[in-house]
């Protein structure tokens, strides 16, 4: 039996779209739903099995890429994405979606102690460069947690697209924890696989640690810059840019669809 999977979409999100096709070739049962829809109808959460926030510029990233969805979140499904999270159940943000769980708290999820309850210590910000990128990288998955990058050895390339994707956090400490606790996913790398040592164009906005990707403790979340479901198609005349794996994005949505099914 297909999981279900459930793909937000709010004014301005494009990549909707996209995600639910990666899904669909992952096997899943997908259905794009509206914010305003799930409002009305929050029975078509706790029924789905996973959950993605997709890429785009929700509400034109008015104040800020991702603050708006993630205000919607936070003020309008807060116990019920808590919930969903609690479970276990694959949560995915992609470009906007990962400022979105990244700006309703969802994401690192790992308590400091130095901090208040709930205090937000990592955000993404504007790329050092101060400009838009729309290209290609190359990212490396790192040894943890999360369900979404399992046992991906080889490197992954994908697009990016975007003006605010610098992850920081507030001092280096918070930065040292989150690494310490294995929630860095995935990071940005040469085209060999290598690190890209803060490197631009490499690291393509500056990001500490070269960060492209962070999961919670538990490895169910997964928030990464780059587009994965732009890069879901193999074989004859299929093609990948920096020298990766053509169709190397779908692992990552074959690996949510699996752990939704086992579930």
């Amino acid at each position: 039996m297909k999981p279900k999977a459930l793909v937000l979409h709010a004014a301005g999100i494009n990549r909707d779209v996209d995600a639910a096709y990666a899904l669909e070739m992952a096997g899943a049962d997908v259905r794009i739903t509206h914010v305003n829809e799930l409002k009305a109808n929050r029975h078509i959460l706790a029924d789905s099995a996973i959950l993605v926030v997709p890429g785009g510029f929700s509400y034109a990233d008015a104040l800020g890429a991702g603050r708006l969805f993630a205000l919607d979140i936070a003020s309008f499904f807060k116990a019920e994405v808590a919930e969903f999270v609690g479970k276990g159940k694959p949560v995915i943000g992609i470009c906007n979606g990962f400022q979105t769980l990244v700006k309703a708290g969802i994401l690192p999820g790992l308590a400091i102690p130095s901090l208040k309850a709930g205090e937000r210590y990592a955000t993404l910000t504007d790329n050092l460069n101060g400009r838009f990128e729309c290209r290609w990288v190359t990212m490396k998955a790192e040894r943890g947690p999360c369900l979404w990058t399992r046992d991906i050895d080889e490197p992954i390339v994908c697009p990016i697209a975007h003006g605010e994707g610098r992850f920081v956090t507030k001092d280096r400490s918070q930065l040292e924890a989150i690494i310490a606790a294995n929630l860095v996913a995935l990071c940005y790398a040469r085209p060999d696989g290598k690190p890209a040592d803060g490197r631009y164009p490499d690291n393509p906005n500056g990001s500490m640690a070269d960060i492209a990707g962070i999961c919670n403790q538990a490895g169910n979340v997964l928030g990464l810059m780059p587009h994965p479901e732009d890069n879901i198609f193999s074989g004859p005349g299929s093609r990948s840019y920096r020298g990766g794996k053509a169709g190397g994005g779908l692992d990552i949505f074959i690996n949510g669809v699996r752990y939704a099914k086992q579930m």
